[in-house]
């Protein structure tokens, strides 16, 4: 009873799917009823429906299954019914790949095909496409020829898109057909024309003359088709975007004249090409954006929302250009259509002037409740950018994102709000005091985990620093008495480092922490239990290394390091200078998402880096095994242009007392079998070629290495050397088709490099250090060395831009950017030197119209490491 009920509901409701609970069993059971005479047509319609419901479901048929299934079907071209046929033809082109033997049906499928029957040729030609294999594409090949060219457009579509997929399996047999194409462009039908242009284009897109002759061609004769225009101008665009020598004003005419032709969607088209186009100046934008202009004022909401859309995409390079528009934009905000209004106001958001910033804060928060979480992070982006542009009206818009903090929403709404509440507090010192006092709000009632971590980890790096850091510990105790284990343990890592920053706050911090020690979670009790041992010894160099400053290594080489540690029988203590420094990137710079303290679980394993993928590599390989741990591998240089015969690129990997060069080769030559390749080097002062080791075979563009192994003075001044280089190799001639070489003997050759310099830069590692301050203490005066310094810079940007370029070191605490209108700056930079030696920088600079004055202040835990850099920077 209580399931008739239930299909009682489903048949009121209307919404039920009637093929809901198929079984593929039961399903391929009925197919049987094929084989029945008479053929019952609405009966076997409604099994060929289930058939096709299950494979697009995602319904695995085993081949047996569906080739027994195929051929039940093959019985059913006796019937002569319209919808049968056409479910037969769509079943066959879906089982085409799945069934064995599908090839038995290409007499039927080609019999209709050649029929009179027009409303079953166009169907039969893709489905005997599908089945149709390189084999017997021959034999079809009259047959498409005259499908091209039928009268019929139904039929001519049908062959023209069966001949582009196709081409995938037999290029050179659907080339034959150029001609025929080229007829069907000239057909009076739009989609004819549209899918013969299309055609036409795979037909002959490797050749770049030919695709230009085809543009101009039917650039000039008026097509009849919208949609081969629309093709057209996008084949036109790849073009400019592909040129190398020059900007062909020919194609890029045609497109802008088709900013006047009589459809809207060509209009469009060639606007938003234009625009999209990275060799357009402001200059030719202009006739773009007036179209898009007046596409906004247009009555259909499509055009209005490409129009304004497209605007926006402007507003973020030209966003001058877009300002002509601002009045159209205005009108749009009241748009009925939310998601036109609001890339409209972000669109003014990107190209406003400071004094309209209030107006437009008030009309955004008119209708914010009635846009979804993807327009909403849309306006969060674009109030970020705003921000940036006018700091000092980040009161306004602070105010505004904390207000949508306090509404519903998911989580990437609330984390594009934090992400950019984050941004403007690194950006405006100004705003940090208001941005973290809204963020302490938000955390007291945050349903998402991973954001009360994030905020609770800036407020311990931030919060110190502030005039009133005593005011930030309530909100983070909170999170330690209310919060799940994940939020405890980072509110306990926030409370450690206010303690490490401030003796004022430190017995306060230490009670807290007493109290933690006694949490019902291990991750907590340790964290609170380890911070609290270091914090009462009082001792601020050790505060500053395992609280302020953390690890700076790679996770994967540490975890490699110790492995080999506990296998090894020693009684020498763990040294973790052993273990290489992770490279400061842009993903590894102090933001609270990715220094975020969390829970390991012991399944995670952490990605392995480019340096730990170097350094598997290099040890791998005997000759090197000898060289202790991968210091740092430098980026890619090009030691030969790139249009030449041969490719070399040199990465240049550093040891404590060595240095591997990498030459990473490559032939571009088909008719050349290059080897026992290797790179000859020039010995330079100090340093000592110890060996070479050849790649010995490179066949036409496949990559192969060479290496050289060069030992570094003992004299720990000589740091830099330039080195000159020849490629040396055996060259054989070889068939290009097969690459086999036409004789065993081979000449020898060589191929001269750029030279390949070591710099600085090559012995110092990238190290963040999150409280520069601490750090500098930390290492102390007693291996400091200061000198002043004359730079003929044109401005304290450039002047700073070289000198992070020249040393190497990572920038800290926001430093490699000076504040506008101020003509000193402080540049605060860390690493660690070749053989794991701390060393802190701080560049005081001061620009006037004679260039930068530079007072360098050096401090390092070792006493020739300061003499080193300032000798190289001397």
């Amino acid at each position: 009873m209580l399931g008739k009920k239930d299909s009682k509901k489903d048949d009121e409701s209307g919404g039920s799917n009637p093929f809901k609970n198929l079984e593929k069993a039961s399903v391929l059971q009925e197919t049987r009823t094929f084989n029945e005479t008479p053929i019952n047509a609405k009966k076997c319609c409604l099994i060929l429906t289930k058939i096709l419901y299950m494979i697009n479901q995602g319904e695995h048929l085993a081949p047996t299954e569906a080739t027994q299934a195929f051929f039940a079907m093959t019985k059913l071209f006796q019937c002569k019914d319209v919808m049968l046929r056409r479910m037969l033809y769509l079943c066959i082109k879906e089982m085409a790949n799945i069934a064995n033997d599908v090839i038995i049906v290409t007499s039927s499928l080609t019999k209709d095909m050649t029929g009179k029957e027009d409303i079953y040729r166009g169907p039969a030609i893709r489905a005997l496409c599908r089945i149709t294999d390189n084999t017997m594409l021959q034999s079809i090949e009259r047959y498409m020829k005259q499908a091209i060219v039928d009268k019929s457009r139904s039929v001519s579509s049908a062959a023209l898109v069966s001949s582009l997929h196709l081409m995938k399996q037999g290029p050179e047999v659907v080339k034959r057909w150029v001609n025929e194409v080229s007829e069907a462009v000239n057909s009076d039908n739009v989609m004819v024309q549209y899918h013969a242009l299309g055609l036409l284009y795979q037909i002959k897109k490797n050749d770049k003359l030919a695709i230009t002759k085809l543009v101009s061609k039917f650039s000039k004769s008026s097509l009849r088709s919208p949609y081969a225009y629309c093709f057209l101008i996008r084949v036109a665009a790849h073009q400019l975007e592909e040129e190398k020598d020059g900007f062909d004003k020919t194609l890029f005419d045609f497109i802008e004249s088709c900013l006047r032709h009589k459809s809207d969607m060509v209009i469009y088209e060639a606007a938003s090409a234009i625009v999209s186009l990275k060799c357009t100046t402001s200059k030719e934008l202009v006739s773009a954006v007036g179209v898009l202009q007046l596409l906004c004022s247009s009555p259909k909401p499509s055009l209005r929302y490409a129009a304004v859309k497209t605007l926006n995409k402007i507003s973020i390079t030209h966003p001058a250009a877009v300002t002509a528009c601002n009045i159209d934009l205005e009108n749009l905000i009241t748009d009925q259509n939310r998601s036109i209004a609001t890339l409209a106001i972000t669109t003014l958001l990107k190209t406003g002037n400071e004094s309209g910033v209030d107006r437009l804060m008030k009309q955004i928060a008119s209708f914010m409740s009635e846009i979804s979480d993807e327009f909403k992070i849309v306006v969060v982006d674009a109030i970020q950018s705003l921000c940036l542009k006018f700091p000092r009206k980040h009161n306004v818009m602070m105010s505004f994102l904390a207000s949508m903090l306090r509404e519903d929403g998911g989580f990437e709404y609330k984390k594009a709000i934090v992400n950019t509440i984050i941004a403007i507090i690194e950006e405006n010192p100004e705003a940090k005091e208001s941005g973290l006092s809204h963020l302490c709000e938000f955390i007291e009632d945050c349903d998402f985990l991973p954001l009360a971590t994030r905020v609770l980890h800036l407020l311990g790096r931030e919060g110190p620093r502030t005039t009133t850091p005593a005011k930030y510990i309530r909100y983070i105790y909170n999170r330690v008495i209310l919060e799940s284990a994940e939020v405890r343990a980072a509110a306990v890592s926030a409370l450690a480092k206010f303690g490490a920053s401030s003796d004022d706050l430190l017995p306060s911090i230490l009670v807290l922490l007493n109290r933690s020690k006694l949490d019902e979670d291990d991750e907590v009790r340790d964290r609170a239990t380890f911070f609290y041992d270091i914090l009462s010894q009082n001792d601020k160099a050790l505060s500053s290394a395992y609280i302020l400053n953390t690890l700076n290594v790679s996770p994967v080489s540490l975890e490699r390091a110790l492995l080999q540690y506990n296998q090894s029988v020693t009684e020498k203590p763990f040294d973790i200078k052993v273990v290489p420094t992770i490279e400061v990137t842009e993903s590894h710079k102090p933001s609270a998402e990715t220094s975020l303290p969390k829970t390991v679980k012991p399944t995670d394993k952490p990605a392995a880096s480019r340096q730990d993928l170097y350094s598997e590599q290099l040890s791998a390989i005997p000759e090197f095994a000898h060289l202790g741990p991968l210091f740092k591998s430098s980026a890619p240089v090009d030691l030969t242009e790139p249009e030449t015969e041969y490719s070399v690129k040199c990465v240049k990997h550093t040891f404590t007392n060595y240095i591997v060069f990498q030459f990473d080769c490559l032939n571009t030559l088909n008719d050349q079998l290059l080897e026992k390749v290797v790179v000859k080097m020039d010995t330079a002062d100090g340093y000592e070629i110890i060996s070479y080791k050849t790649c010995p075979k490179l066949p036409y563009n496949t990559p192969g290495v060479a290496y050289t192994l060069v030992k570094i003075p003992e004299d720990p001044s000589q740091v830099v050397a330039t080195f000159g280089c020849n490629l040396k190799f055996v060259v054989k001639d070889c068939d290009p088709n097969t690459g086999e070489p036409d004789n065993e003997e081979g000449y020898q050759d060589e191929y001269g490099l750029e030279n390949v310099e070591v710099t600085v830069s090559d012995h110092v590692q990238k190290v963040l250090k999150p409280n520069f301050g601490a750090s500098w203490e930390e290492v102390g005066a007693e291996n400091e060395l200061e000198d002043t310094y004359a730079l003929s810079m044109p401005s304290l940007e450039e002047a700073i831009k070289n000198i992070i370029q020249f040393m190497g070191l990572q920038p800290c605490e926001r430093t490699e950017r000076p504040p506008e209108g101020k003509n000193t700056h402080v540049l605060l930079m860390a690493g660690i030197y070749r053989g794991g030696h701390d060393v802190l920088v701080r560049a005081k600079l001061a620009y006037n119209d004679g260039g930068v004055a530079m007072q360098l202040t050096i401090r390092s835990s070792d006493s020739i490491v300061p003499q080193v850099i300032a000798q190289a920077v001397g």
